[in-house]
């Protein structure tokens, strides 16, 4: 066999994979007999090509599903993409204002979707191409995307049977808004960063004074760190054991700027002052504490447990408004309140506390580091929102279900949607690998609040409900009817099942409105293991590969993602998506930081396959996953033959070498086993024959043992000390 002197990946490796593409190697057959495996991708959003981190995950993704193949087994590794919702919109209205000056609403709704979809098009195919060049073995005939046919038929199907066990509702709550992308986040998309701010300490005048203790009271003090949600405040509340309580409590305050008059209440959440305290809270306090119901959640909780009015200051966009809710407005007639009107938030906190400052009402303001929430796509500061949205009930007994009572001493129902998460990981079904990370799952779960589900967008499945004024029908096969008391008085909610057109335009003809909204895109995420098998179909291909095996993921959605996925397998199929998580390291450069565009030190894995190959970098992203520490990839200019400048590393120069020296020992046996017979007609008698055949079944017990416990590190650096120690630097220098 006539083998190149020097090895070229760019000539090798694409016919390799051409002639395992023609042979059908890759394709799952469910009528296969063999016991099966299967695994599906971690659909990447369509926001963007494919980084560093793509390739490390799907990397040891086909490392697992050639494995099981070659071990006889029937797989299934199941590709596709996903819409992300927020991201994707968001990448598409940054691009149309740059390109066009528009923005998505001066467009219809179908008109800019369709913008969408061809951002969808462009990159679901240059991320395919990714995959593919990375050498990912996937089944590409059964490729999915999240809002295809296919998938949306599973989603309109959940949500009837949610909606039908009454686990879906609308209510008003306060929930985390994002005012970039102007749509509601669940608690698990709020990234919590440390920012050094302020605590503005603020005198809030009694209306009239007050004795106490000796002394005259004519104000109260309160410290925020938010001085602008003030003109939401419908209370100051302090501690009824604080000494001054009894003198304080019923009487009232007149808010600066605004004008309304607040009532002083007790509650037992306020932090008493203490300068000498180790709690930061009592550290900083004043002892009085302004509520803002409508824009602070411990404010919300107090708000609720003493009939406070919730009063919305902010427009969805965070500017300061009066149109949501701000009904005791036409009282601030003042310049100063006009002036704040229309202002961002951060702009008008800075009026507010010069107002403050030039009236006298600024006492101190002290330095303060603490987290804030930020949405996990816009890196933007969320902000507490009082807002109609539609939840899931995750701590809702499911009415059709048992009831078995709780998971030990948690407040998790056993037939909950958490219930049917967490079950299996106390019962030993589902299991993480490294096994700390179960205890990430496991507290999220226990302290899981109710999932709002629809989100202020046009790009994602729209949710499937429509309404009008009015009390209901009786429920049909395919149309569900509610009645809910909301603001605007009774109205009924109709809920559709999947693929019935007729039901929607006959709701349309009688009057109901669909709603807008569109659902949060892990809604769908959760249904893929069993979506893309045809669910709620009973096809062959479910049968044979539900549930499957193995999740290969990130663990910064453990939360987001795996733990829905198991949620809604057991509620929609009875069973868990799959019984073992393999959360594998984060890339990081070479200074511990997480690769990024916004910092230059992201890293194309198609360069890195352009300069060294697809198993160099292969072997080389595999060689450094071990199960105790994130990946340190240090970074470097390097220039291609072609002249372009790539970001790239030398450590990939590591697998460059290993594929070379594999492919010049290769050249070496083939060069002198052109003339011999068929090894099944060999005998083994040479000691060196029989030596290196010891080290090759030892070696494939190592290297198997370190696939079944995902030790990736101890597989490649076994692989590569047989290479290079046993067979070339011992036996081809005996042979």
């Amino acid at each position: 066999m006539d083998m190149d002197k020097l090895y070229d990946p760019k000539a090798v490796e694409p016919r390799i994979y051409d002639q395992w593409i023609s042979s059908g190697a890759f394709e799952a057959d469910p009528s296969d007999e063999r016991d099966s495996f299967a695994m599906v991708i971690p659909p990447p959003n369509v926001t963007a090509a494919l980084h560093l981190g793509h390739a490390l995950n799907n990397t040891l993704q086909d490392v697992l599903i050639r494995y099981r193949r070659m071990t006889g087994m029937a797989t299934l590794w199941m590709p596709g993409t996903d819409h992300a919702g927020i991201a994707t919109q968001t990448v598409v209205e940054k691009r149309v204002l740059a390109e066009q000056g528009k923005r998505r609403t001066d467009f219809e709704r179908e008109e800019f979707v369709g913008m969408i979809q061809a951002w969808k098009d462009e990159y679901e195919t240059r991320i395919l191409g990714q995959l593919k060049a990375m050498g990912c073995s996937c089944d590409w005939d059964r490729t999915r995307f999240t809002m295809d046919e296919t998938c949306a038929t599973a989603v309109r199907e959940t949500f009837f049977r949610l909606f039908k066990d009454k686990l879906i509702y609308r209510g008003k709550r306060l929930v985390n808004w994002d005012p970039a992308t102007q749509t509601v986040l669940a608690d698990d998309e709020v990234e919590h960063q440390d920012v050094a701010g302020f605590f503005w300490y603020l005198r809030y005048p009694l209306t009239e004074p007050v004795e106490c203790n000796g002394e005259t009271i004519t104000h109260v003090t309160v410290a925020t760190t938010r001085p602008e949600t003030m003109l939401g405040d419908t209370a100051v509340a302090m501690n009824p054991s604080d000494p001054r309580a009894e003198a304080l409590v019923g009487k009232s305050i007149r808010l600066p700027i605004v004008g309304r008059v607040i009532p002083i209440i007790a509650d037992l959440h306020v932090v008493m002052a203490d300068p000498e305290s180790a709690d930061e809270k009592a550290k900083f306090s004043t002892g009085f504490l302004k509520v803002t119901p409508a824009h602070d959640p411990d404010d919300y909780q107090i708000g609720l447990r003493h009939d406070l009015p919730m009063i919305n200051i902010l427009a969805p966009d965070g500017t300061i408004s009066n149109q949501y809710s701000w009904d005791d407005w036409a009282e601030c007639d003042n310049a100063d309140s006009e002036a704040i009107l229309g202002l961002d938030r951060f702009e008008a906190r800075k009026v507010i506390v010069d107002f403050f400052d030039a009236n006298g009402l600024l006492e101190s303001i002290r330095d303060y580091t603490h987290p804030v929430g930020h949405s996990y796509r816009s890196h933007v500061p969320i902000e507490p929102y009082l807002s109609d949205q539609w939840y899931v009930a995750v701590k809702t007994q499911i009415a059709s279900m048992a009831d078995l009572g709780f998971i030990g001493d948690t407040d998790v129902p056993v037939n909950s949607l958490a219930g049917l998460a967490l079950k299996p990981l106390l019962d030993g079904q589902l299991k993480f690998t490294p096994e700390r990370y179960a205890a990430t799952y496991q507290t999220w779960l226990e302290n899981l609040r109710d999932w709002p589900i629809s989100r202020q967008l046009w790009w994602g499945h729209q949710i499937p409900v429509w309404s009008r004024p009015g009390s209901a029908p009786a429920d049909t096969d395919t149309v569900l009817y509610r009645e809910m008391d909301t603001d605007d008085g009774m109205v009924t909610f109709a809920c559709v099942a999947a693929n019935n057109t007729d039901a929607e335009q006959a709701l349309t003809a009688d009057g109901f409105t669909r709603d807008p909204d569109v659902l949060d895109t892990w809604f769908s995420s959760a249904l893929w293991p069993f979506s893309t098998l045809g669910w709620p179909e009973k096809t062959p291909l479910l049968d044979k590969f539900y549930p499957g095996n193995v999740l290969s993921t990130a663990r910064e959605i453990i939360t987001l993602w795996v733990s829905r996925m198991v949620m809604m397998g057991q509620y929609c199929v009875g069973d868990i998506p799959f019984t073992e998580v393999f959360i594998h390291a984060m890339i990081q450069d070479g200074q511990g930081r997480k690769m990024s565009k916004s910092l230059g030190n992201g890293v194309d894995p198609l360069e890195v396959i352009d300069s060294h190959g697809t198993d160099a970098m292969r072997y080389t992203l595999v060689s450094m996953t071990t199960q105790t520490q994130d990946v340190r990839m240090p970074l470097a200019e390097m220039k291609l033959p072609d002249g372009r400048m790539i970001n790239s590393s030398p450590k990939f120069d590591i697998g460059r070498s290993l594929a070379n020296k594999l492919w010049n020992a290769s050249r070496f046996v083939m060069g002198n086993l052109e003339n011999t017979p068929s090894l099944d007609e060999v005998e083994i008698t040479e000691l060196a024959d029989r030596w290196i055949l010891s080290r090759l079944n030892a070696t494939v017990r190592d290297i198997t043992a370190s696939l079944e416990n995902y030790r990736f590190n101890e597989m490649s650096e076994t692989f590569y000390h047989f290479l290079y120690d046993d067979f070339c630097d011992w036996y081809v220098e005996i042979a």
